[in-house]
């Protein structure tokens, strides 16, 4: 029996066999040195934290591809604005409230360098650099002059510290800043006084933090593990890439200057002679030899001429630096040509599938980060202050409903995509509402001025192509021919006014 059991076929089954098939898992020759920790990804914020936001920081202000990145990255995902539309059914209401905070965006920034819509701009940056950002809510007293009591105060990551980790007096656990009830609701956020590496705030000597209640603090960051409670910088997947590959530029870019610096080499028959641009000796006897563009080199007698021929970088630097960039611009979400500002080898077709795609990554972002975190909590309280004030006479509940836009996408033929929107408009795919909103405006707000424009050219007894209220499109064309009596054909396009005669309406 020995002997045939060595041929019978064994068992498939059992835990061994399942680790046989999940190849990640195997401990072979191969994946015998891939030992990574099984660490929560708030354990690993609070021990790197610091030091990834310090790089990350550096990395924007000091690499091209990184700034161009972050501004990119800021510009696609807020613009010029994601801007409100109330759903107020009362139209005088509605009115109001729009007009209102119009006037107050203007007022919101604590600093006041900017609206509300820069404020964004700069949360959307701090996204991209520090993976978080904190807006502070100040109550004003009614005596500033404000239309509405209300200002945003911007709060870097390094505001709240990350190894403040510890239980408070009231019982309650702070983790990485950030104070938690026996359920773990946010209750509070333990701020720093001052920023620490601001080394021109110096001032009496203050307790290091100070407890701010969680309903005053909005945290704005994309969270991506589940129970993560800090964020994560966008550009953390790319930081070490570009790091090295900008000391690679630097290292090739030094290596063709001190090559440029030789322009060859001559003998001379007395060598105790000073060497071409050799200054005088310093105290200690030494001397030293600029170097410039052009230099002729002096060496020993008996050596012949030599013109410096210095090594070119290759035919891989170009193919290099263009797969390294790829890998950057993956790492961040972030069409290629928009890192680079190369669209060489872009075309139509290519920008507009990538395009697609990096606008599905934004919508994300806009609606569950920046409309859902920043927009609506302040919305809400900004109803609710401008109430009390008696700015609004509305019930804040009421008039809470709200539908945020987001800035238009610009796309790479705007003629092809405005033709399939009036066409999805005719064939009642989409409502003309959905497609106003996708250009980032609001309709009523479009009709209104439509309205006031034909109104001004009636008045002015001016004639258009097309005018608001008639049949407009790509393939709109006048019902009647206007007749030489009427006048309208002076001052405007022939081919405008003429139709085929199969469609002419006698």
């Amino acid at each position: 029996m020995g002997i045939l059991d060595r041929f019978r076929r064994r068992p498939t089954g059992g835990p061994a066999a399942v680790r046989a098939r999940l190849e990640g898992a195997m401990a072979k020759r191969r994946l015998r040195g891939w030992n990574p920790p099984l660490e929560n990804i708030n354990a690993l914020v609070a021990s790197g934290g610091p030091r990834l936001l310090a790089r990350s920081r550096e990395l924007v202000v000091t690499n091209g591809y990184a700034a161009n990145a972050c501004e990119a990255f800021a510009a696609n995902l807020v613009g010029d604005g994601i801007k409100p539309s109330s759903l107020i059914g009362d139209a005088d209401l509605r009115d109001r409230v729009q007009r209102l905070w119009l006037a107050w965006t203007d007022e919101a920034d604590a600093d006041g360098l900017t609206d509300f819509y820069g404020l964004q701009a700069m949360v959307a940056r701090e996204m991209f650099v520090a993976g978080e950002c904190f807006v502070r809510l100040r109550p004003r007293r009614a005596e500033d002059g404000l239309l509405v009591p209300l200002q945003l105060q911007l709060l870097q990551a390094e505001m709240l510290p990350f190894e403040k980790t510890e239980t408070a007096a009231n019982g309650n656990r702070i983790r990485c800043g950030i104070e938690f009830d026996g359920i773990g609701r946010r209750v509070a956020y333990h701020f720093r006084r001052r920023h620490p590496g601001d080394s021109t705030d110096q001032g009496a000597v203050i307790p290091e933090t100070v407890r701010v209640p969680a309903a005053d603090v909005l945290h704005i960051y994309r969270p991506i593990d589940a129970g993560q409670i800090r964020g994560l910088p966008h550009i953390a997947p790319a930081m070490v890439r570009l790091f090295l590959l900008d000391q690679y530029d630097d290292a090739e870019l030094d290596r063709k200057k001190t090559a440029a610096m030789f322009a060859g080499f001559i003998t001379k028959t007395a060598p105790e002679e000073p060497m071409m641009g050799e200054a005088e000796a310093d105290l200690d006897g030494a001397a030293i030899a600029s170097l410039e563009p052009g230099t002729m080199q002096v060496l020993l007698p008996g050596e012949d001429v030599k013109f410096s021929s210095p090594a070119d970088v290759g035919g891989g630097y170009e193919a290099f630096q263009y797969r390294t960039l790829l890998a950057v611009s993956a790492s961040l979400g972030l069409p290629y040509h928009l890192v680079t500002g190369d669209v060489r080898q872009a075309n139509y077709s290519s920008l507009r599938a990538e395009l697609v795609e990096f606008r599905r990554r934004i919508g994300q972002l806009q609606h569950g980060v920046i409309v859902h975190q920043l927009c609506r909590a302040v919305w809400q309280r900004w109803l609710e202050t401008a109430v009390l004030l008696g700015a609004l006479d509305a019930d804040p509940a009421a008039a809470r409903p709200v539908q945020w836009i987001p800035p238009r996408w610009d796309w790479v033929d705007p003629l092809k995509d405005i033709q399939a929107q009036v066409l999805a408009m005719e064939a009642g795919i989409t409502s003309r509402r959905k497609v106003v909103e996708a250009t980032g405006y609001d309709v009523e707000e479009v009709d209104r001025e439509n309205a006031a424009d034909a109104a001004r050219a009636k008045g002015l007894g001016l004639r258009y192509r097309t005018s608001p209220g008639e049949t407009q499109g790509a393939r709109a064309t006048p019902a009647t021919r206007p007749k030489p009596a009427d006048g309208a054909g002076d001052g405007t396009d022939d081919g405008a006014a003429a139709t085929d005669p199969d469609t002419e309406q006698e």
